[in-house]
């Protein structure tokens, strides 16, 4: 009898024992999948922020690097690739794929860049030269009618003509040294003076400047255009900056190494961003590109660093030192651009063998003539050869008229003189051959 009640016993026992196991098989088992649920959980969060972390990514690829990268190419400053939003995600395929969409797009944009810089070059260089030889021609017509006409009437009609050829002659090759063309060359050396002169023979005010009166250097052939050039891009620079009524004056001054022109205006100055940026476009150190030109565009003084890191000189600008209050402009001409003074020594008796005889029968035997205020005679018109002869406080022999100073009309000759040979060069260099073995370029 005892039998049965141990076996219930151990029954129940063995029950309660296997339906305990179970309970906690069952726990461990909801626990792992509980685990499991928080991990998913979990992933998928990771998931979610990093599908976020790319979509904030890509907002940030377009709106903010692309936009500075597409900036810093048409403002010429260095092209920012950026940096990531999230730093986690560097060294990632997605930070690889950023990078190569900012490289694909930066020679993308150089290459359109050179492409129209190429274009736009090649259409000013044939504006230029098809304009230039329309002036060229215009102004050999000109000088010969200058050569052979004497009516008053006629040179005073055509010389503001000759005039404003010279300064679109002038325009043109400054825009055409921008663009990459060769100024020119003159065929012999040329007088300092004749060359500062000649610049003024450009510029629409060339009553204003007083250039000095003498000088005994010689610019070399190579350079006499480019420094005309120069010399007359900053003198019309002076004069449009400065009022109408104050003077231009030009010296020479010499140093050890060379000569300089100063250019000294009465303006009223420059500010330091404008200072800042003539001498960048001074130094000649930066390329200039057409393209990137502002508008409107300014050409003197790029033109002038363009030639001045073609030939070697230099030009500066400076408020401190102008004699005026206004601008000083320095053109330094070192001794490798002057002609050798000893190449140009001639002996004295030369100079005197060649200096025009004058007759003075001839004189004595003009007559009348009537004297002007500058003690020069007036030419007869020949409607009054016949008539009055006017009053005789009005003329008087010529003979006995005051001379004029000894270096009266030297100043006008050497201008007219120095204008003609720089008309006459620049016709006859204006476009040379690519393959010409005196080209710089």
């Amino acid at each position: 009898m005892t039998l049965i009640p141990d076996a219930l016993l151990w029954a129940t026992s063995a029950g309660c024992a296997a339906t305990g196991a179970a309970a906690l098989f069952f726990r461990a088992r909801w626990r792992a999948a509980d685990a499991r649920t928080a991990q998913v959980e979990q992933q998928a969060a990771d998931a979610a922020q990093q599908v976020a972390a790319w979509d904030e990514e890509a907002r940030h690829l377009a709106t903010s690097r692309l936009p500075a990268l597409v900036y810093a190419r048409q403002n010429g400053t260095p092209p920012p690739h950026g940096t990531l939003l999230h730093p986690f995600l560097a060294n990632t395929e997605t930070a690889a794929a950023h990078d190569s969409v900012l490289n694909q797009l930066d020679q993308l944009l150089v290459d359109t860049s050179s492409r129209a810089e190429s274009a736009t070059r090649a259409a000013v260089l044939a504006c230029v030269r098809s304009v230039q030889a329309l002036v060229y021609e215009q102004q050999g017509g000109i000088t010969r009618l200058l050569d052979e006409e004497d009516d008053p009437k006629v040179l005073a009609l055509v010389q503001p003509i000759d005039h404003a050829g010279s300064q679109l002659e002038r325009r043109l090759q400054i825009l055409g040294v921008i663009a990459g063309m060769w100024p020119g060359r003159q065929r012999e050396d040329v007088p300092l003076l004749d060359a500062v002169r000649g610049a003024m023979s450009r510029i629409r005010d060339y009553n204003r400047v007083k250039p000095p009166r003498s000088s005994s250097h010689y610019v070399a052939s190579r350079f006499v255009e480019p420094v005309v050039l120069s010399v007359a891009e900053l003198l019309d620079n002076a004069a449009r900056h400065s009022p109408p009524s104050t003077p231009v004056e030009v010296k020479f001054v010499e140093v050890h190494q060379g000569v300089s022109v100063e250019i000294h205006d009465a303006g009223a100055g420059m500010s330091l961003e404008a200072r800042q940026e003539a001498a960048r476009r001074l130094s000649g150190k930066n390329p200039v590109r057409l393209t990137e030109l502002r508008n409107p565009p300014s050409f003197g003084l790029l033109g002038v660093g363009e030639l001045v890191k073609e030939y070697g000189f230099r030009v500066w600008l400076d408020e401190d030192h102008s004699v005026h209050g206004g601008v000083r402009a320095v053109v330094f001409l070192p001794h490798s651009v002057l002609a050798d003074p000893l190449a140009r020594t001639e002996p004295a008796s030369q100079a005197a063998d060649a200096a025009p005889q004058v007759d003075t029968r001839v004189i004595a035997a003009a007559g009348d003539y009537e004297i002007a205020g500058d003690g020069l005679a007036k030419r007869n018109s020949r409607r009054a050869a016949g008539g009055s002869q006017g009053s005789p406080s009005a003329r008087r022999r010529l003979a006995g008229a005051e001379p004029p100073p000894s270096d009266f009309g030297n100043g006008l000759a050497a201008f007219v003189q120095a204008t003609h040979d720089l008309h006459t060069d620049a016709q006859q260099v204006s476009t040379p051959s690519p393959t010409s073995e005196e080209s710089p370029r």
